[in-house]
């Protein structure tokens, strides 16, 4: 298998503008499917108290390791991007595949592939890119800068000893301050991206993580791990649970009887050993405390994915991760018992099977970011997250509501008994603030609440007119004209304590009650059962080789890394000839046949993009693999020499000379074009021949020093392959990876 090598941001920036300008693409992904937005409505949702233009994003996997990943989630309408979890232990050997997306997903990955400083870079960059991106007018000329609000939220595990090392916390201060990256970056943007060097680059990359521990990890390391990195790294925390907290009965109550997945057998060991319901209501308000006593913020995020024993012979390790539609009904399960035993005290953050569908539900459920994986591994890939905004702005207008925190109050028609909550929550505020000690007054208060909040509130979420932001402000003004100059200094500070976070009350308020509401309704929804889920992708009996197939092109958007891509050349009729020297020099011309290319179109992948995860094999019409059998292009001689294999090619061109090497079926070839002489030299590594370019008839052949005293063959299908790969793949019409550098 080949290694991840990410492209300079040069490269990345200079393929991201001429991609768009010559083929309103970037990163493949077409400029119809960037996330644009409704200018009459206002999605931004806040997490750690940061401004994000949406509540949604990729969750830290596949699809944001890379910086072309994440500057792809963020065209598509992420927001709020959860970068892959990285640990001190940077040299992991993940087995491969690594994932199986045939109906419900299952994967046996989980940290990131690189380097710790290559991540660092990645992330870095990809903040750079989208600044540049910005800056170019991308996603939209005259887009409103408040639809771009951007947050980068870190991803770390797995244990205390390997966060606390040097290396991590380095790392994570880097992110916190990256002025020295951002300046070696800077530099590196010359010619057409000069213009963009001076630009104000964010140095602060992030300061929030997401804390994702191994399954088993103690309670007391847990809470360990996030009061030193709430206190020591002054970050804010969201801690990633687990969908055992639900217990081992329930969710396989849920897998088995309610949604029918009698093959997917949960592990006892992880229910035994991962972190117990009680402890988790137990550590979770005392590190809610450390963070308010040091100005930080603390969530919880539901969910990891779930161990199930490995039933299927796609993997060879004995478990495997399970995600998809049963992880959503599981984890929303798993949200409605948080909320039932912390109400909504604690901000929650989810991932299960989210898709565009099920999107408006969660955030009606207040869940901030809603964050999504499985569904982008499907076919239309980061296309797909274009239309969960869409939906939830649909939902919107639905609902006659410009702002997220009317969608949440008025969804599940709780709006009324939201308001009801809120006026009894600022009576006991107001009683504990003034102890009791002036009926009179605290009975105006109650009054007030009872006959002026309650129903405002109320009559909103039954009709909004205007925005409920400005209808709690006119609330908060017309205490303090109305109420406030008559009541007691301790009962007024109590009420309005309570009224500069009105709105956000009602939200929270409203977001509990729509929880067991939405979750019932997920529970009992066909969509996640067995019987949706079975099916298969549909393969048609037919085995891809190098050139030629059906040309459906799911391969590109499948891939994570955008390292599969389409080129184009002509088809080839071409009757050859095959060459035989003998031991001392002679050759000769011996029958060959016809050379023949079907199709224009045609499908390629660049290795040094793919981790070879096999995605792109599970959604293929034919069999084999497109990054298996398709040709693998690497970015330099070194990864194509290491990683080769029997199918790799690389290519450099310099003036009106251009060398290709190709690895063919296991056997090493290379073609020298001197396109100023019209001529090319083939070598087979036994022998080379010149060969003329207009022609492709064999002009001179001789054997290499040390080749032998045999007859030799020189088989010109070799020759053809490179040739056409070499100058279709350089064609400017269609940029890519392979050929952005000599654009």
């Amino acid at each position: 298998m080949a290694e991840l090598v990410p492209l300079p941001l040069d490269l990345l920036g200079k393929r991201a503008l001429l991609e768009y300008e010559r083929e309103g693409k970037i990163f493949d992904l077409p400029k119809a499917k960037f996330f644009r937005g409704d200018p009459a409505l206002d999605t931004s949702v806040r997490f750690h108290g940061r401004r994000a233009a949406t509540p949604v994003g990729p969750a830290a996997g596949p699809h944001d390791q890379l910086a072309q990943n994440i500057v792809l989630s963020w065209l598509a309408g992420a927001r709020i991007i959860e970068l892959k979890t990285v640990q001190v232990l940077d040299e992991l050997k993940v087995p491969r595949p690594c994932i199986d997306a045939t109906n419900v997903c299952y994967n046996v990955e989980w940290s990131q592939e690189l380097k710790l400083e290559a991540s660092l870079r990645e992330y870095v960059g990809a903040a750079m890119l989208i600044e540049i991106l910005k800056a170019a007018g991308i996603p939209g000329e005259g887009m409103p800068a408040d639809k771009l609000e951007t947050l980068f939220d870190m991803s770390v595990g797995y244990g205390l000893e390997g966060i606390r090392s040097e290396r991590v916390t380095g790392w994570i201060s880097s992110m916190k301050d990256a002025t020295r990256v951002v300046n070696e970056l800077r530099a590196r943007l010359t010619g057409p991206l000069a213009r963009y060097r001076d630009l104000p680059f964010p140095t602060r990359i992030s300061d929030a993580i997401t804390l994702s521990t191994f399954h088993g990890c103690p309670a007391g390391e847990i809470e360990a791990i996030a009061t030193y990195l709430l206190t020591e790294l002054e970050v804010d925390v969201c801690i990633k649970l687990n969908p055992t907290l639900l217990g081992k009965p329930e969710v396989d109550h849920l897998l088995h009887d309610v949604m029918g997945y009698h093959d997917i057998q949960t592990s006892h060991d992880a229910f035994d050993k991962d972190l117990q319901l009680a402890d988790a209501l137990a550590t979770i308000p005392r590190l809610q405390g450390v963070a308010r006593s040091r100005g930080r913020q603390l969530a919880v995020k539901c969910s990891n994915t779930l161990v199930v024993q490995n039933h299927r012979t796609f993997f060879t390790d004995e478990v495997m991760y399970l995600s998809g539609p049963p992880l959503h009904v599981i984890t929303m399960n798993l949200v409605r018992k948080l909320r039932e035993a912390l109400g909504a005290s604690i901000p929650i953050s989810f991932s299960a099977g989210l898709d565009a569908h099920n999107v408006a539900n969660a955030v009606a459920m207040n869940l901030v970011p809603t964050t999504t994986c499985t569904d982008l591994l499907r076919p239309g890939g980061y296309s797909r997250l274009s239309r969960y905004m869409a939906n939830v702005e649909a939902t919107m207008r639905e609902l006659g509501v410009p702002r997220i925190p009317g969608l949440i109050v008025r969804y599940c028609g709780q709006g009324g008994a939201a308001a009801r909550a809120v006026a009894e929550a600022l009576e006991g505020a107001t009683r504990a603030a003034s102890g009791e000690q002036d009926s009179a007054a605290l009975e105006r208060v109650h009054r007030w609440a009872r006959e002026r909040l309650e129903p405002a509130l109320a009559a909103w979420a039954a009709a909004p007119t205007g925005r409920l932001n400005d209808l709690c402000a006119g609330l908060a003004e017309g205490f303090e004209r109305d109420s406030a100059p008559t009541l007691p200094a301790a009962v007024t500070a109590g009420v309005r304590s309570h009224l500069a976070s009105l709105e956000q009350r009602m939200v929270n308020a409203a977001g509990l009650l729509n929880t067991p509401v939405i979750v019932e309704q997920t529970t009992a929804d066909p969509r996640y059962r067995w019987a949706k889920n079975k099916g298969v992708p549909r393969k048609i009996g037919f085995k891809l080789w190098l050139y030629d197939c059906v040309n459906c092109d799911k391969c590109v958007p499948v891939c994570p890394n955008d390292a599969n891509f389409v080129f184009e050349g002509p088809p080839l009729n071409v009757a050859y000839q095959n060459v035989e020297i003998d031991a001392r020099g002679h050759w000769r011309p011996v029958p060959g046949d016809v050379f023949r290319i079907a199709e224009q179109h045609q499908l390629a992948n660049y290795a040094d993009g793919c981790n070879d995860c096999g995605n792109c094999d599970v959604f293929c019409p034919e069999e084999g693999g497109p990054y298996v059998e398709k040709p693998r292009f690497f970015g330099s001689l070194a990864t194509y020499q290491k990683y080769a294999g029997r199918n790799g090619f690389f290519m450099v061109s310099e003036g009106a000379r251009r060398t290709i090497h190709g690895m063919i079926a296991g056997h090493a070839y290379r073609l020298d074009f001197d396109y100023g002489a019209g001529r090319a030299n083939f070598d087979d590594g036994v022998a080379v021949a010149e060969i003329a370019l207009e022609t492709n008839a064999v002009l001179d052949c001789r054997l290499k020093p040390g080749a032998g005293s045999w007859p030799h063959r020189v088989e010109l299908p070799a020759y053809l392959t490179l040739r056409h790969l070499a100058e279709a793949v350089s064609d400017p019409k269609r940029v890519h990876f392979v050929n952005i550098a000599g654009l």
